[in-house]
């Protein structure tokens, strides 16, 4: 039977799947050996709470494997404190910035972005919701806020709602009031939106951006080190052209793309049950095939998902129960991509230029 000793070597095989490196020491927490059962505790960053059944379900099988006398192996998920180090020359304290863009309006990217980020919330996540679409803002309507963001010490203080820290110009503008504004002062709002908002510590700050390809995807290009950007069409083929320029727009910037969402990809008819391909299926995932990027999934057309939106109450998305696997799922697979990444090549420590 294995001591102590061996188990924590044992469990040094195992990649850390947000960092892609072995686990610390100080990552292993609790080791029970009573008999042939086992019993050990391992601490893994919020960042990856998506991804802690499977880590579970990997050390389990990894500790089998290495000592094949044990009866019974439980592993247990604690979370352990990885702070988010400063990013960029505005010195952001968020490990992953993902952008949330499409190629037109009208696909649901608004609604998509937001449920990411509830979803990565609701799974244990830290997250931040930035609305980037200055000229149509829509995240305060879809959480049915209209708090006006306190300043502190400088700073703007994010609304919190629902486990989200949100800032949008929405907040900020009278409604009906519409913004004109040249480049400069788009580019001055995004950074004041990252530099100039206490969003503390962040395992993941959601940009809603705004639709069509324009100055807000350079702007936040050079104002911190973007993750990747996540597309969101709908199946049909003119959301698809624009969609393929949104892509092909991102990697002009240097902002790998994480992934293609498909959205109102179908419609249920609740009344006999009766599937309707709106408009068409499955032409996002085809288009990610052939373009070599990941597909994160498809969210089906929900009149809930649109009631939800309308009422301000978009955190509900995920009560929807025709709705929420599809949403869980896109969260789930964004982490496991992320993960994947980690592990096949770990990231170098990133350093602050100031």
């Amino acid at each position: 039977m294995p001591d102590q000793s061996a188990i924590r070597t044992a469990l040094s095989d195992y990649k850390d799947p947000e960092t892609g490196r072995p686990l610390g020491q100080d990552q292993i927490r609790d080791i029970e050996l009573t008999g042939t059962s086992l019993t050990v505790t391992v601490g893994l960053a919020t960042y990856v709470a998506p991804l802690w059944e499977d880590a579970q379900a990997e050390i389990a099988a990894l500790l089998r494997q290495k000592f094949a006398d044990l009866s019974s192996v439980t592993v247990r998920i604690a979370p352990h404190q990885r702070p988010a180090l400063p990013q960029g020359p505005l010195g952001l304290t968020v490990k992953s910035v993902i952008a949330v863009g499409s190629g037109k309006g009208g696909v649901g990217k608004s609604t998509i972005a937001a449920s990411i980020a509830l979803g990565l919330a609701q799974a244990g996540c830290e997250v931040g919701l930035m609305d980037a679409d200055v000229y149509g803002p829509s995240i305060p309507h879809l959480f049915g806020v209209k708090t006006m963001p306190e300043p502190q010490g400088g700073r703007l203080q994010p609304v919190e709602t629902a486990g989200l820290k949100l800032m949008s110009m929405g907040f900020l503008v009278p409604p009906g009031e519409a913004v004109v504004w040249r480049g400069p002062m788009l580019h001055k709002s995004i950074q004041q939106f990252l530099g100039g908002v206490s969003w503390g510590e962040l395992d993941y700050l959601i940009v809603d951006m705004p639709p069509g390809t324009g100055d807000v995807a350079i702007s936040l290009s050079q104002s911190v080190p973007l993750t990747g950007a996540v597309v969101v069409c709908t199946p049909q083929d003119v959301a698809l052209i624009d969609a393929v320029k949104a892509i092909a727009m991102f990697g002009k910037v240097n902002i790998p793309i994480l992934g293609i969402v498909e959205n109102m990809s179908y419609f249920v008819c609740p009344d006999n049950g009766k599937r309707y391909d709106i408009f068409g299926h499955g032409g996002a995932q085809r288009k990610a095939q052939e373009l070599h990027v990941p597909f994160l999934g498809e969210v089906p057309i929900n009149m809930q998902l649109r009631i939800n939106g309308d009422a301000g109450e978009t955190a509900k998305n995920f009560d929807v129960v025709d709705s929420a696997p599809y949403l869980r799922h896109i969260c789930y697979r964004l982490v496991k991509n992320l993960s994947e990444q980690h592990r096949a090549a770990p990231p170098l420590p990133k350093l602050s230029i100031l």
